[in-house]
């Protein structure tokens, strides 16, 4: 989403850091190049003038002027302030303290995703040992209920049996009581939307409101619809006094400004967003974190929680040890692709890493990261144990049934061998560092496995 926000940002910066010395004038002028590149990103005009005059503020004092490297600190002072905007340094994680079950309600216009965000939260608060509770409560849109029982069946997650014929705050109500009876400690509701704010909408909202007294009431919003999404979540915040956001679609080419102006706008902190269409692309909101993103800094930390969530501890363990017995084998790389692949698409990933995005851009010519890495694993499936086990045993006729085997070339075959024989130099140098150099390649401690084929 913030792919263009960051190209011309980086273009400001650069000339910025191509000035010797910086002057009050350097400063304004990169400010009213960041002033534009913010309105063109749809971010809310008044969000914009107070930003920049933040920036120009601390960016104009004694103490960056007659800095050694003033451009970097205009760059730190404007990624302090992109954070700030999002909401560093408040708190954003879920109330989910009060006594049990914890009702969460989620609400918003048609289309935002609502019934696929309650899915995705229900799998998250399991993942932190809770025990959520699906409330379908949207009875107008047709199949919304099913939907969510539908989500449930695929995440194997309860739903509340509902209908559409019964009241929707009976349906909260009901659910409830169920959930104390049977030990859920979480009710998620899936409130009804509309294509457009109304009074009657407002008035259910309050009713379940009312009823239910919700611990969080989040405002969900699609990114890609831009400052329509502030100004609904300004106006759903108005009658019902959200406690926090959740923006859907991040992962789309829309220009980023709903992310950048609705907590400013509402006052209220984005807690959770959607990162894609799988049922575990929600991630918690890191302000911070996504300002780097913006700025090509990467996000070093949210790469190393994907590692973590991935790499299950025992079989981290298991690696170790036939690493230690077998050594580096490709039937050992083998699993380390499945490992990586649990922790969502490459290019995803390499968003993450400093720098690796736009040196992937000046790769014109180099095929896409998931591209190399599914011609990787079919090369590797197409061979059998033993082969896997040592590819030295590979002859001109094994390498043509491998290459026929998995559609590519012969070349292609060799190219994986060639580069897989360098990997194992590079084990080599890791096992000889001891159980310290395992622990961080096998991802244990934080770490993950080898970024390997990608030439």
């Amino acid at each position: 989403m913030f792919d263009t926000l960051s190209e011309k940002l980086d273009s400001v910066f650069k000339k910025l850091k191509g000035q010797g010395r910086l002057t009050e004038a350097h400063v304004s002028d990169a400010l009213r190049e960041v002033r534009l590149v913010l309105l063109e990103a749809d971010v809310n005009f008044r969000v914009v003038k107070d930003f920049v005059a933040r920036v120009k503020e601390r960016a104009v004092g004694q103490e960056v002027l007659k800095s050694l490297t003033p451009a970097q600190q205009v760059i730190k002072i404007v990624r302090e302030e992109l954070g700030h905007l999002m909401g560093e340094g408040e708190e954003n994680a879920l109330d989910l303290k009060a006594r049990p079950p914890v009702p969460i309600m989620l609400c918003g216009l048609q289309g935002a995703g609502k019934t696929t965000t309650c899915g995705k939260l229900a799998l998250k608060l399991r993942r932190d040992k809770r025990k959520p509770l699906l409330v379908p409560a949207d009875i107008y849109r047709p199949a919304a209920i099913e939907q969510l029982k539908t989500l449930g069946r695929q995440l194997d997650i309860p739903v509340f049996d509902s209908h559409a014929s019964m009241d929707p705050v009976m349906i909260c109500q009901n659910a409830r009581e169920f959930a104390e009876k049977n030990g859920y400690d979480t009710l998620i509701l899936d409130t009804a939307g509309r294509l457009h704010i109304d009074d009657a909408l407002m008035q259910e909202l309050q009713r379940i409101k009312s009823v239910v007294e919700p611990q969080e009431i989040l405002f969900v919003a699609d990114a890609m619809t831009g400052q329509d999404a502030v100004n609904v979540a300004d106006s759903f915040n108005q009658q019902l006094t959200l406690t926090g956001v959740v923006l859907t679609k991040l992962d789309g080419d829309a220009r980023g400004g709903a992310a950048l102006s609705i907590r400013a706008v509402t006052g209220k902190p984005i807690k959770l967003v959607g990162l894609g269409e799988k049922m575990d692309a929600l991630e918690v909101f890191h302000p911070d974190r996504m300002a780097q993103r913006i700025l090509g800094m990467g996000d070093v930390l949210s790469l190393i929680e994907k590692a973590q969530e991935a790499v299950d501890a025992e079989e981290a363990a298991q690696m170790e040890q036939q690493l230690k017995k077998d050594g580096f084998t490709l039937e050992t790389f083998l699993q380390q692709l499945q490992m990586m692949k649990n922790m969502g698409s490459m290019d995803s990933m390499l968003k993450l890493i400093p720098g690796a995005g736009k040196a992937m851009k000046g790769m014109k010519d180099m095929q896409l990261p998931e591209k190399e890495l599914k011609k990787t694993e079919a090369i590797i499936r197409s061979m059998t144990r033993k082969e896997r086990q040592d590819h030295r045993i590979l002859n001109g006729s094994r390498r043509l049934r491998i290459a026929n085997g998995s559609g590519t070339r012969v070349q292609d075959v060799n190219k994986l061998l060639k580069q897989f024989a360098e990997m194992q130099k590079m084990m080599k140098k890791f096992q000889k560092m001891g159980p310290k150099g395992l622990k961080g390649l096998l991802g244990r401690g934080g770490g993950m496995p080898p970024f390997g084929g990608l030439g």
